[in-house]
């Protein structure tokens, strides 16, 4: 297996992230040194692996490469970016490059050669149709390919060997300039699968454990990724049914995408996918989500479905952002983790979470899929191996609801995600299913846990500690307190939930003294970040 099986991948745009000017001036700042003030960020989250789109010389956005050695001026050189590397490799965090192989920038060295020598340049070769028998929509005295119709960008000729020299020439410098770990292969539909054939050889012997994967929005993924080829692509078809099926309240959709993806006999069950709820093409998870609840189970999904989970910058703080009509700037903003707008830190403490768990988890990692009960709102799918076996349970109501499941086992199942709660588990097993909640049930005798709630681990983004240790929670009394948003509420009271044994406060609201809350009572108790520092959830008056 490759590393892959033991990633948490973070996917950062490198020029919006930085707050780079939209066209290149080509002067020379270093701002993707901001990053390494991120790292302690990025381990609280257990990513150890990062892609970044684009970092090559282009004009604008980074897919018009002018140069594919040089580090674009806008962000650093090569010199800094190779120091970056280091010091994420001895973090433990690996390099994966956006590799843009299908088309370059009109500023590329052999386009410029060709608007000025033209039939006389020794690169007219190397651009796909290019002829001399019509004007380009630019005014050039020839015609020539556009991906997709943008004739601002040149579309490659990749059936000219000098061309495929060049490209893998630079994968290779890739390799021995910065030690990158993997590729994301952009527009891969479009490029000759011999390219592909080839980039696999060389970056398989300079490194057995090198990654591929392909940006692949429909087909059949085998077609790209298979032993001959890459190893992987996007996998955009549960792109769409995570989102939809909480949209829907159809949980029908997502459970026939991973079904038909990877139970047994399905089809890509030999590929590990690149899972993805958002990237720098489609709006932001918390922008397309009709009700923003819906974001803890679906990056639950995420990380408990088959393949490598990628958290898209910005959206572990559920950042919102659209495309609009011919740009995608909203999508890639710069970012501020000291100054996050409207951060949700209950999402990132869940992500934190999640990271810990799969991680931990061997059949989260490697093991094989099978729908369990499958309803409108409601889902139970396993994940096992050999030796483990995982239930994954999702209510998306708004309301309390019984799921049930046969564990096909007598055993005890533990939630990892919810402080470690164990469960009988002899044959059918039904469990309370708060709101918009979901479980991750290990079958074991009873003894298994993860301390994935400890305070020195759950870090928020300055690095220090979120106080979610159950053992440790402060004295909650009776009286007056002021949530970290502003409303007053009084503590009156406080209960056991009759099904778990969990310990409740009761509060009612100053304003509205019918409305009547019931709370655990290390969540009350709990710190929460708010605009960058760390506050109590609940403040005491007086």
């Amino acid at each position: 297996m490759s590393y892959i099986n033991e990633s948490i991948i973070y996917n950062i745009y490198p020029l919006g992230y930085c707050g780079a000017p939209r066209e290149n001036d080509f002067k020379l700042t270093y701002r993707l040194d901001k990053l390494y003030a991120s790292i302690p960020h990025l381990k609280s989250m257990s990513v150890n692996a990062i892609v970044f789109n684009p970092v090559f010389e282009s004009s604008r956005h980074g897919y018009d490469t002018i140069d594919y050695r040089k580090i674009d001026s806008r962000l650093g050189d090569n010199q800094s970016f190779k120091k970056l590397c280091d010091e994420l490799h001895k973090n433990d965090i690996r390099v994966l490059l956006d590799g843009v192989f299908n088309h370059v920038g009109r500023d590329f060295f052999a386009f410029k050669d060709v608007q000025q020598r033209l039939w006389d340049s020794p690169y007219c070769g190397w651009f796909q149709n290019l002829n001399f028998d019509g004007r380009s929509s630019k005014g050039d005295p020839f015609w020539y390919e556009g991906w997709a119709g943008h004739y601002d960008l040149v579309k490659l000729n990749l059936h000219n060997p000098e061309v495929v020299d060049y490209l893998l020439g630079s994968v290779r410098f890739w390799i021995d300039e910065f030690g990158i770990d993997g590729l994301r292969l952009d527009a891969a539909d479009c490029i000759d699968l011999g390219f592909f054939r080839e980039l696999r050889r060389i970056c398989k012997e300079k490194s057995p454990d090198f990654w591929l994967y392909g940006e692949i929005t429909h087909g059949d993924y085998n077609r790209w990724a298979n032993s001959e080829t890459l190893d992987s692509v996007t996998n955009y078809e549960c792109y769409k049914g995570l989102y939809s099926s909480h949209n829907d309240h159809n949980y029908f959709e997502i459970a026939h995408s991973l079904n038909r993806q990877f139970s047994y006999g399905g089809i890509y069950q030999n590929i590990y996918t690149y899972n993805f709820v958002d990237n720098h093409d489609v709006n932001r998870i918390a922008s397309e989500l009709h009700d923003k609840n819906h974001l803890f189970n679906i990056h639950t999904m995420m990380y408990t479905m088959p393949g490598v989970p990628s958290i898209y910058y910005g959206s572990e703080f559920g950042i919102e952002g659209k495309r609009t009509k011919g740009s995608d700037y909203e999508l890639r903003p710069c970012l501020d983790l000291d100054n996050v707008p409207n951060a949700n830190y209950d999402l990132y403490n869940h992500i934190v979470k999640l990271g810990k768990v799969r991680l931990a988890l061997e059949a989260l990692k490697y093991g094989r899929f099978e729908n369990v009960n499958i309803m409108n709102e409601k889902l139970v799918y396993k994940r096992f191996t050999d030796n483990q076996t995982v239930f994954v349970l999702f209510n998306l109501t708004d309301r309390h609801e019984r799921l049930g499941f046969d564990s096909r086992c007598s055993a005890k199942v533990t939630d990892v995600l919810n402080g470690n709660e164990v469960f009988d588990a002899n044959g059918w097993c039904e469990l309370d299913m708060p709101p918009y909640s979901s479980r991750i049930l290990v079958v074991n005798d009873g003894s298994f846990r993860l301390d994935i709630d400890a305070a020195d681990q759950a870090k928020g983004p300055e690095g220090t500690a979120k106080n979610t240790d159950a053992f440790s929670v402060p004295d909650i009394t009776l009286g007056k307190y002021r949530h970290f948003k502003g409303n007053e509420y009084e503590v009156v009271g406080f209960a056991t939930h009759s099904e778990t044994g969990e310990k409740l406060v009761i509060y009612k609201s100053l304003l509205d003294p019918d409305e009547v809350w019931a709370r655990p009572i290390e969540m009350f108790g709990e710190t929460v970040f708010r605009d960058g520092k760390q506050v109590p959830r609940f403040e005491k008056l007086g």
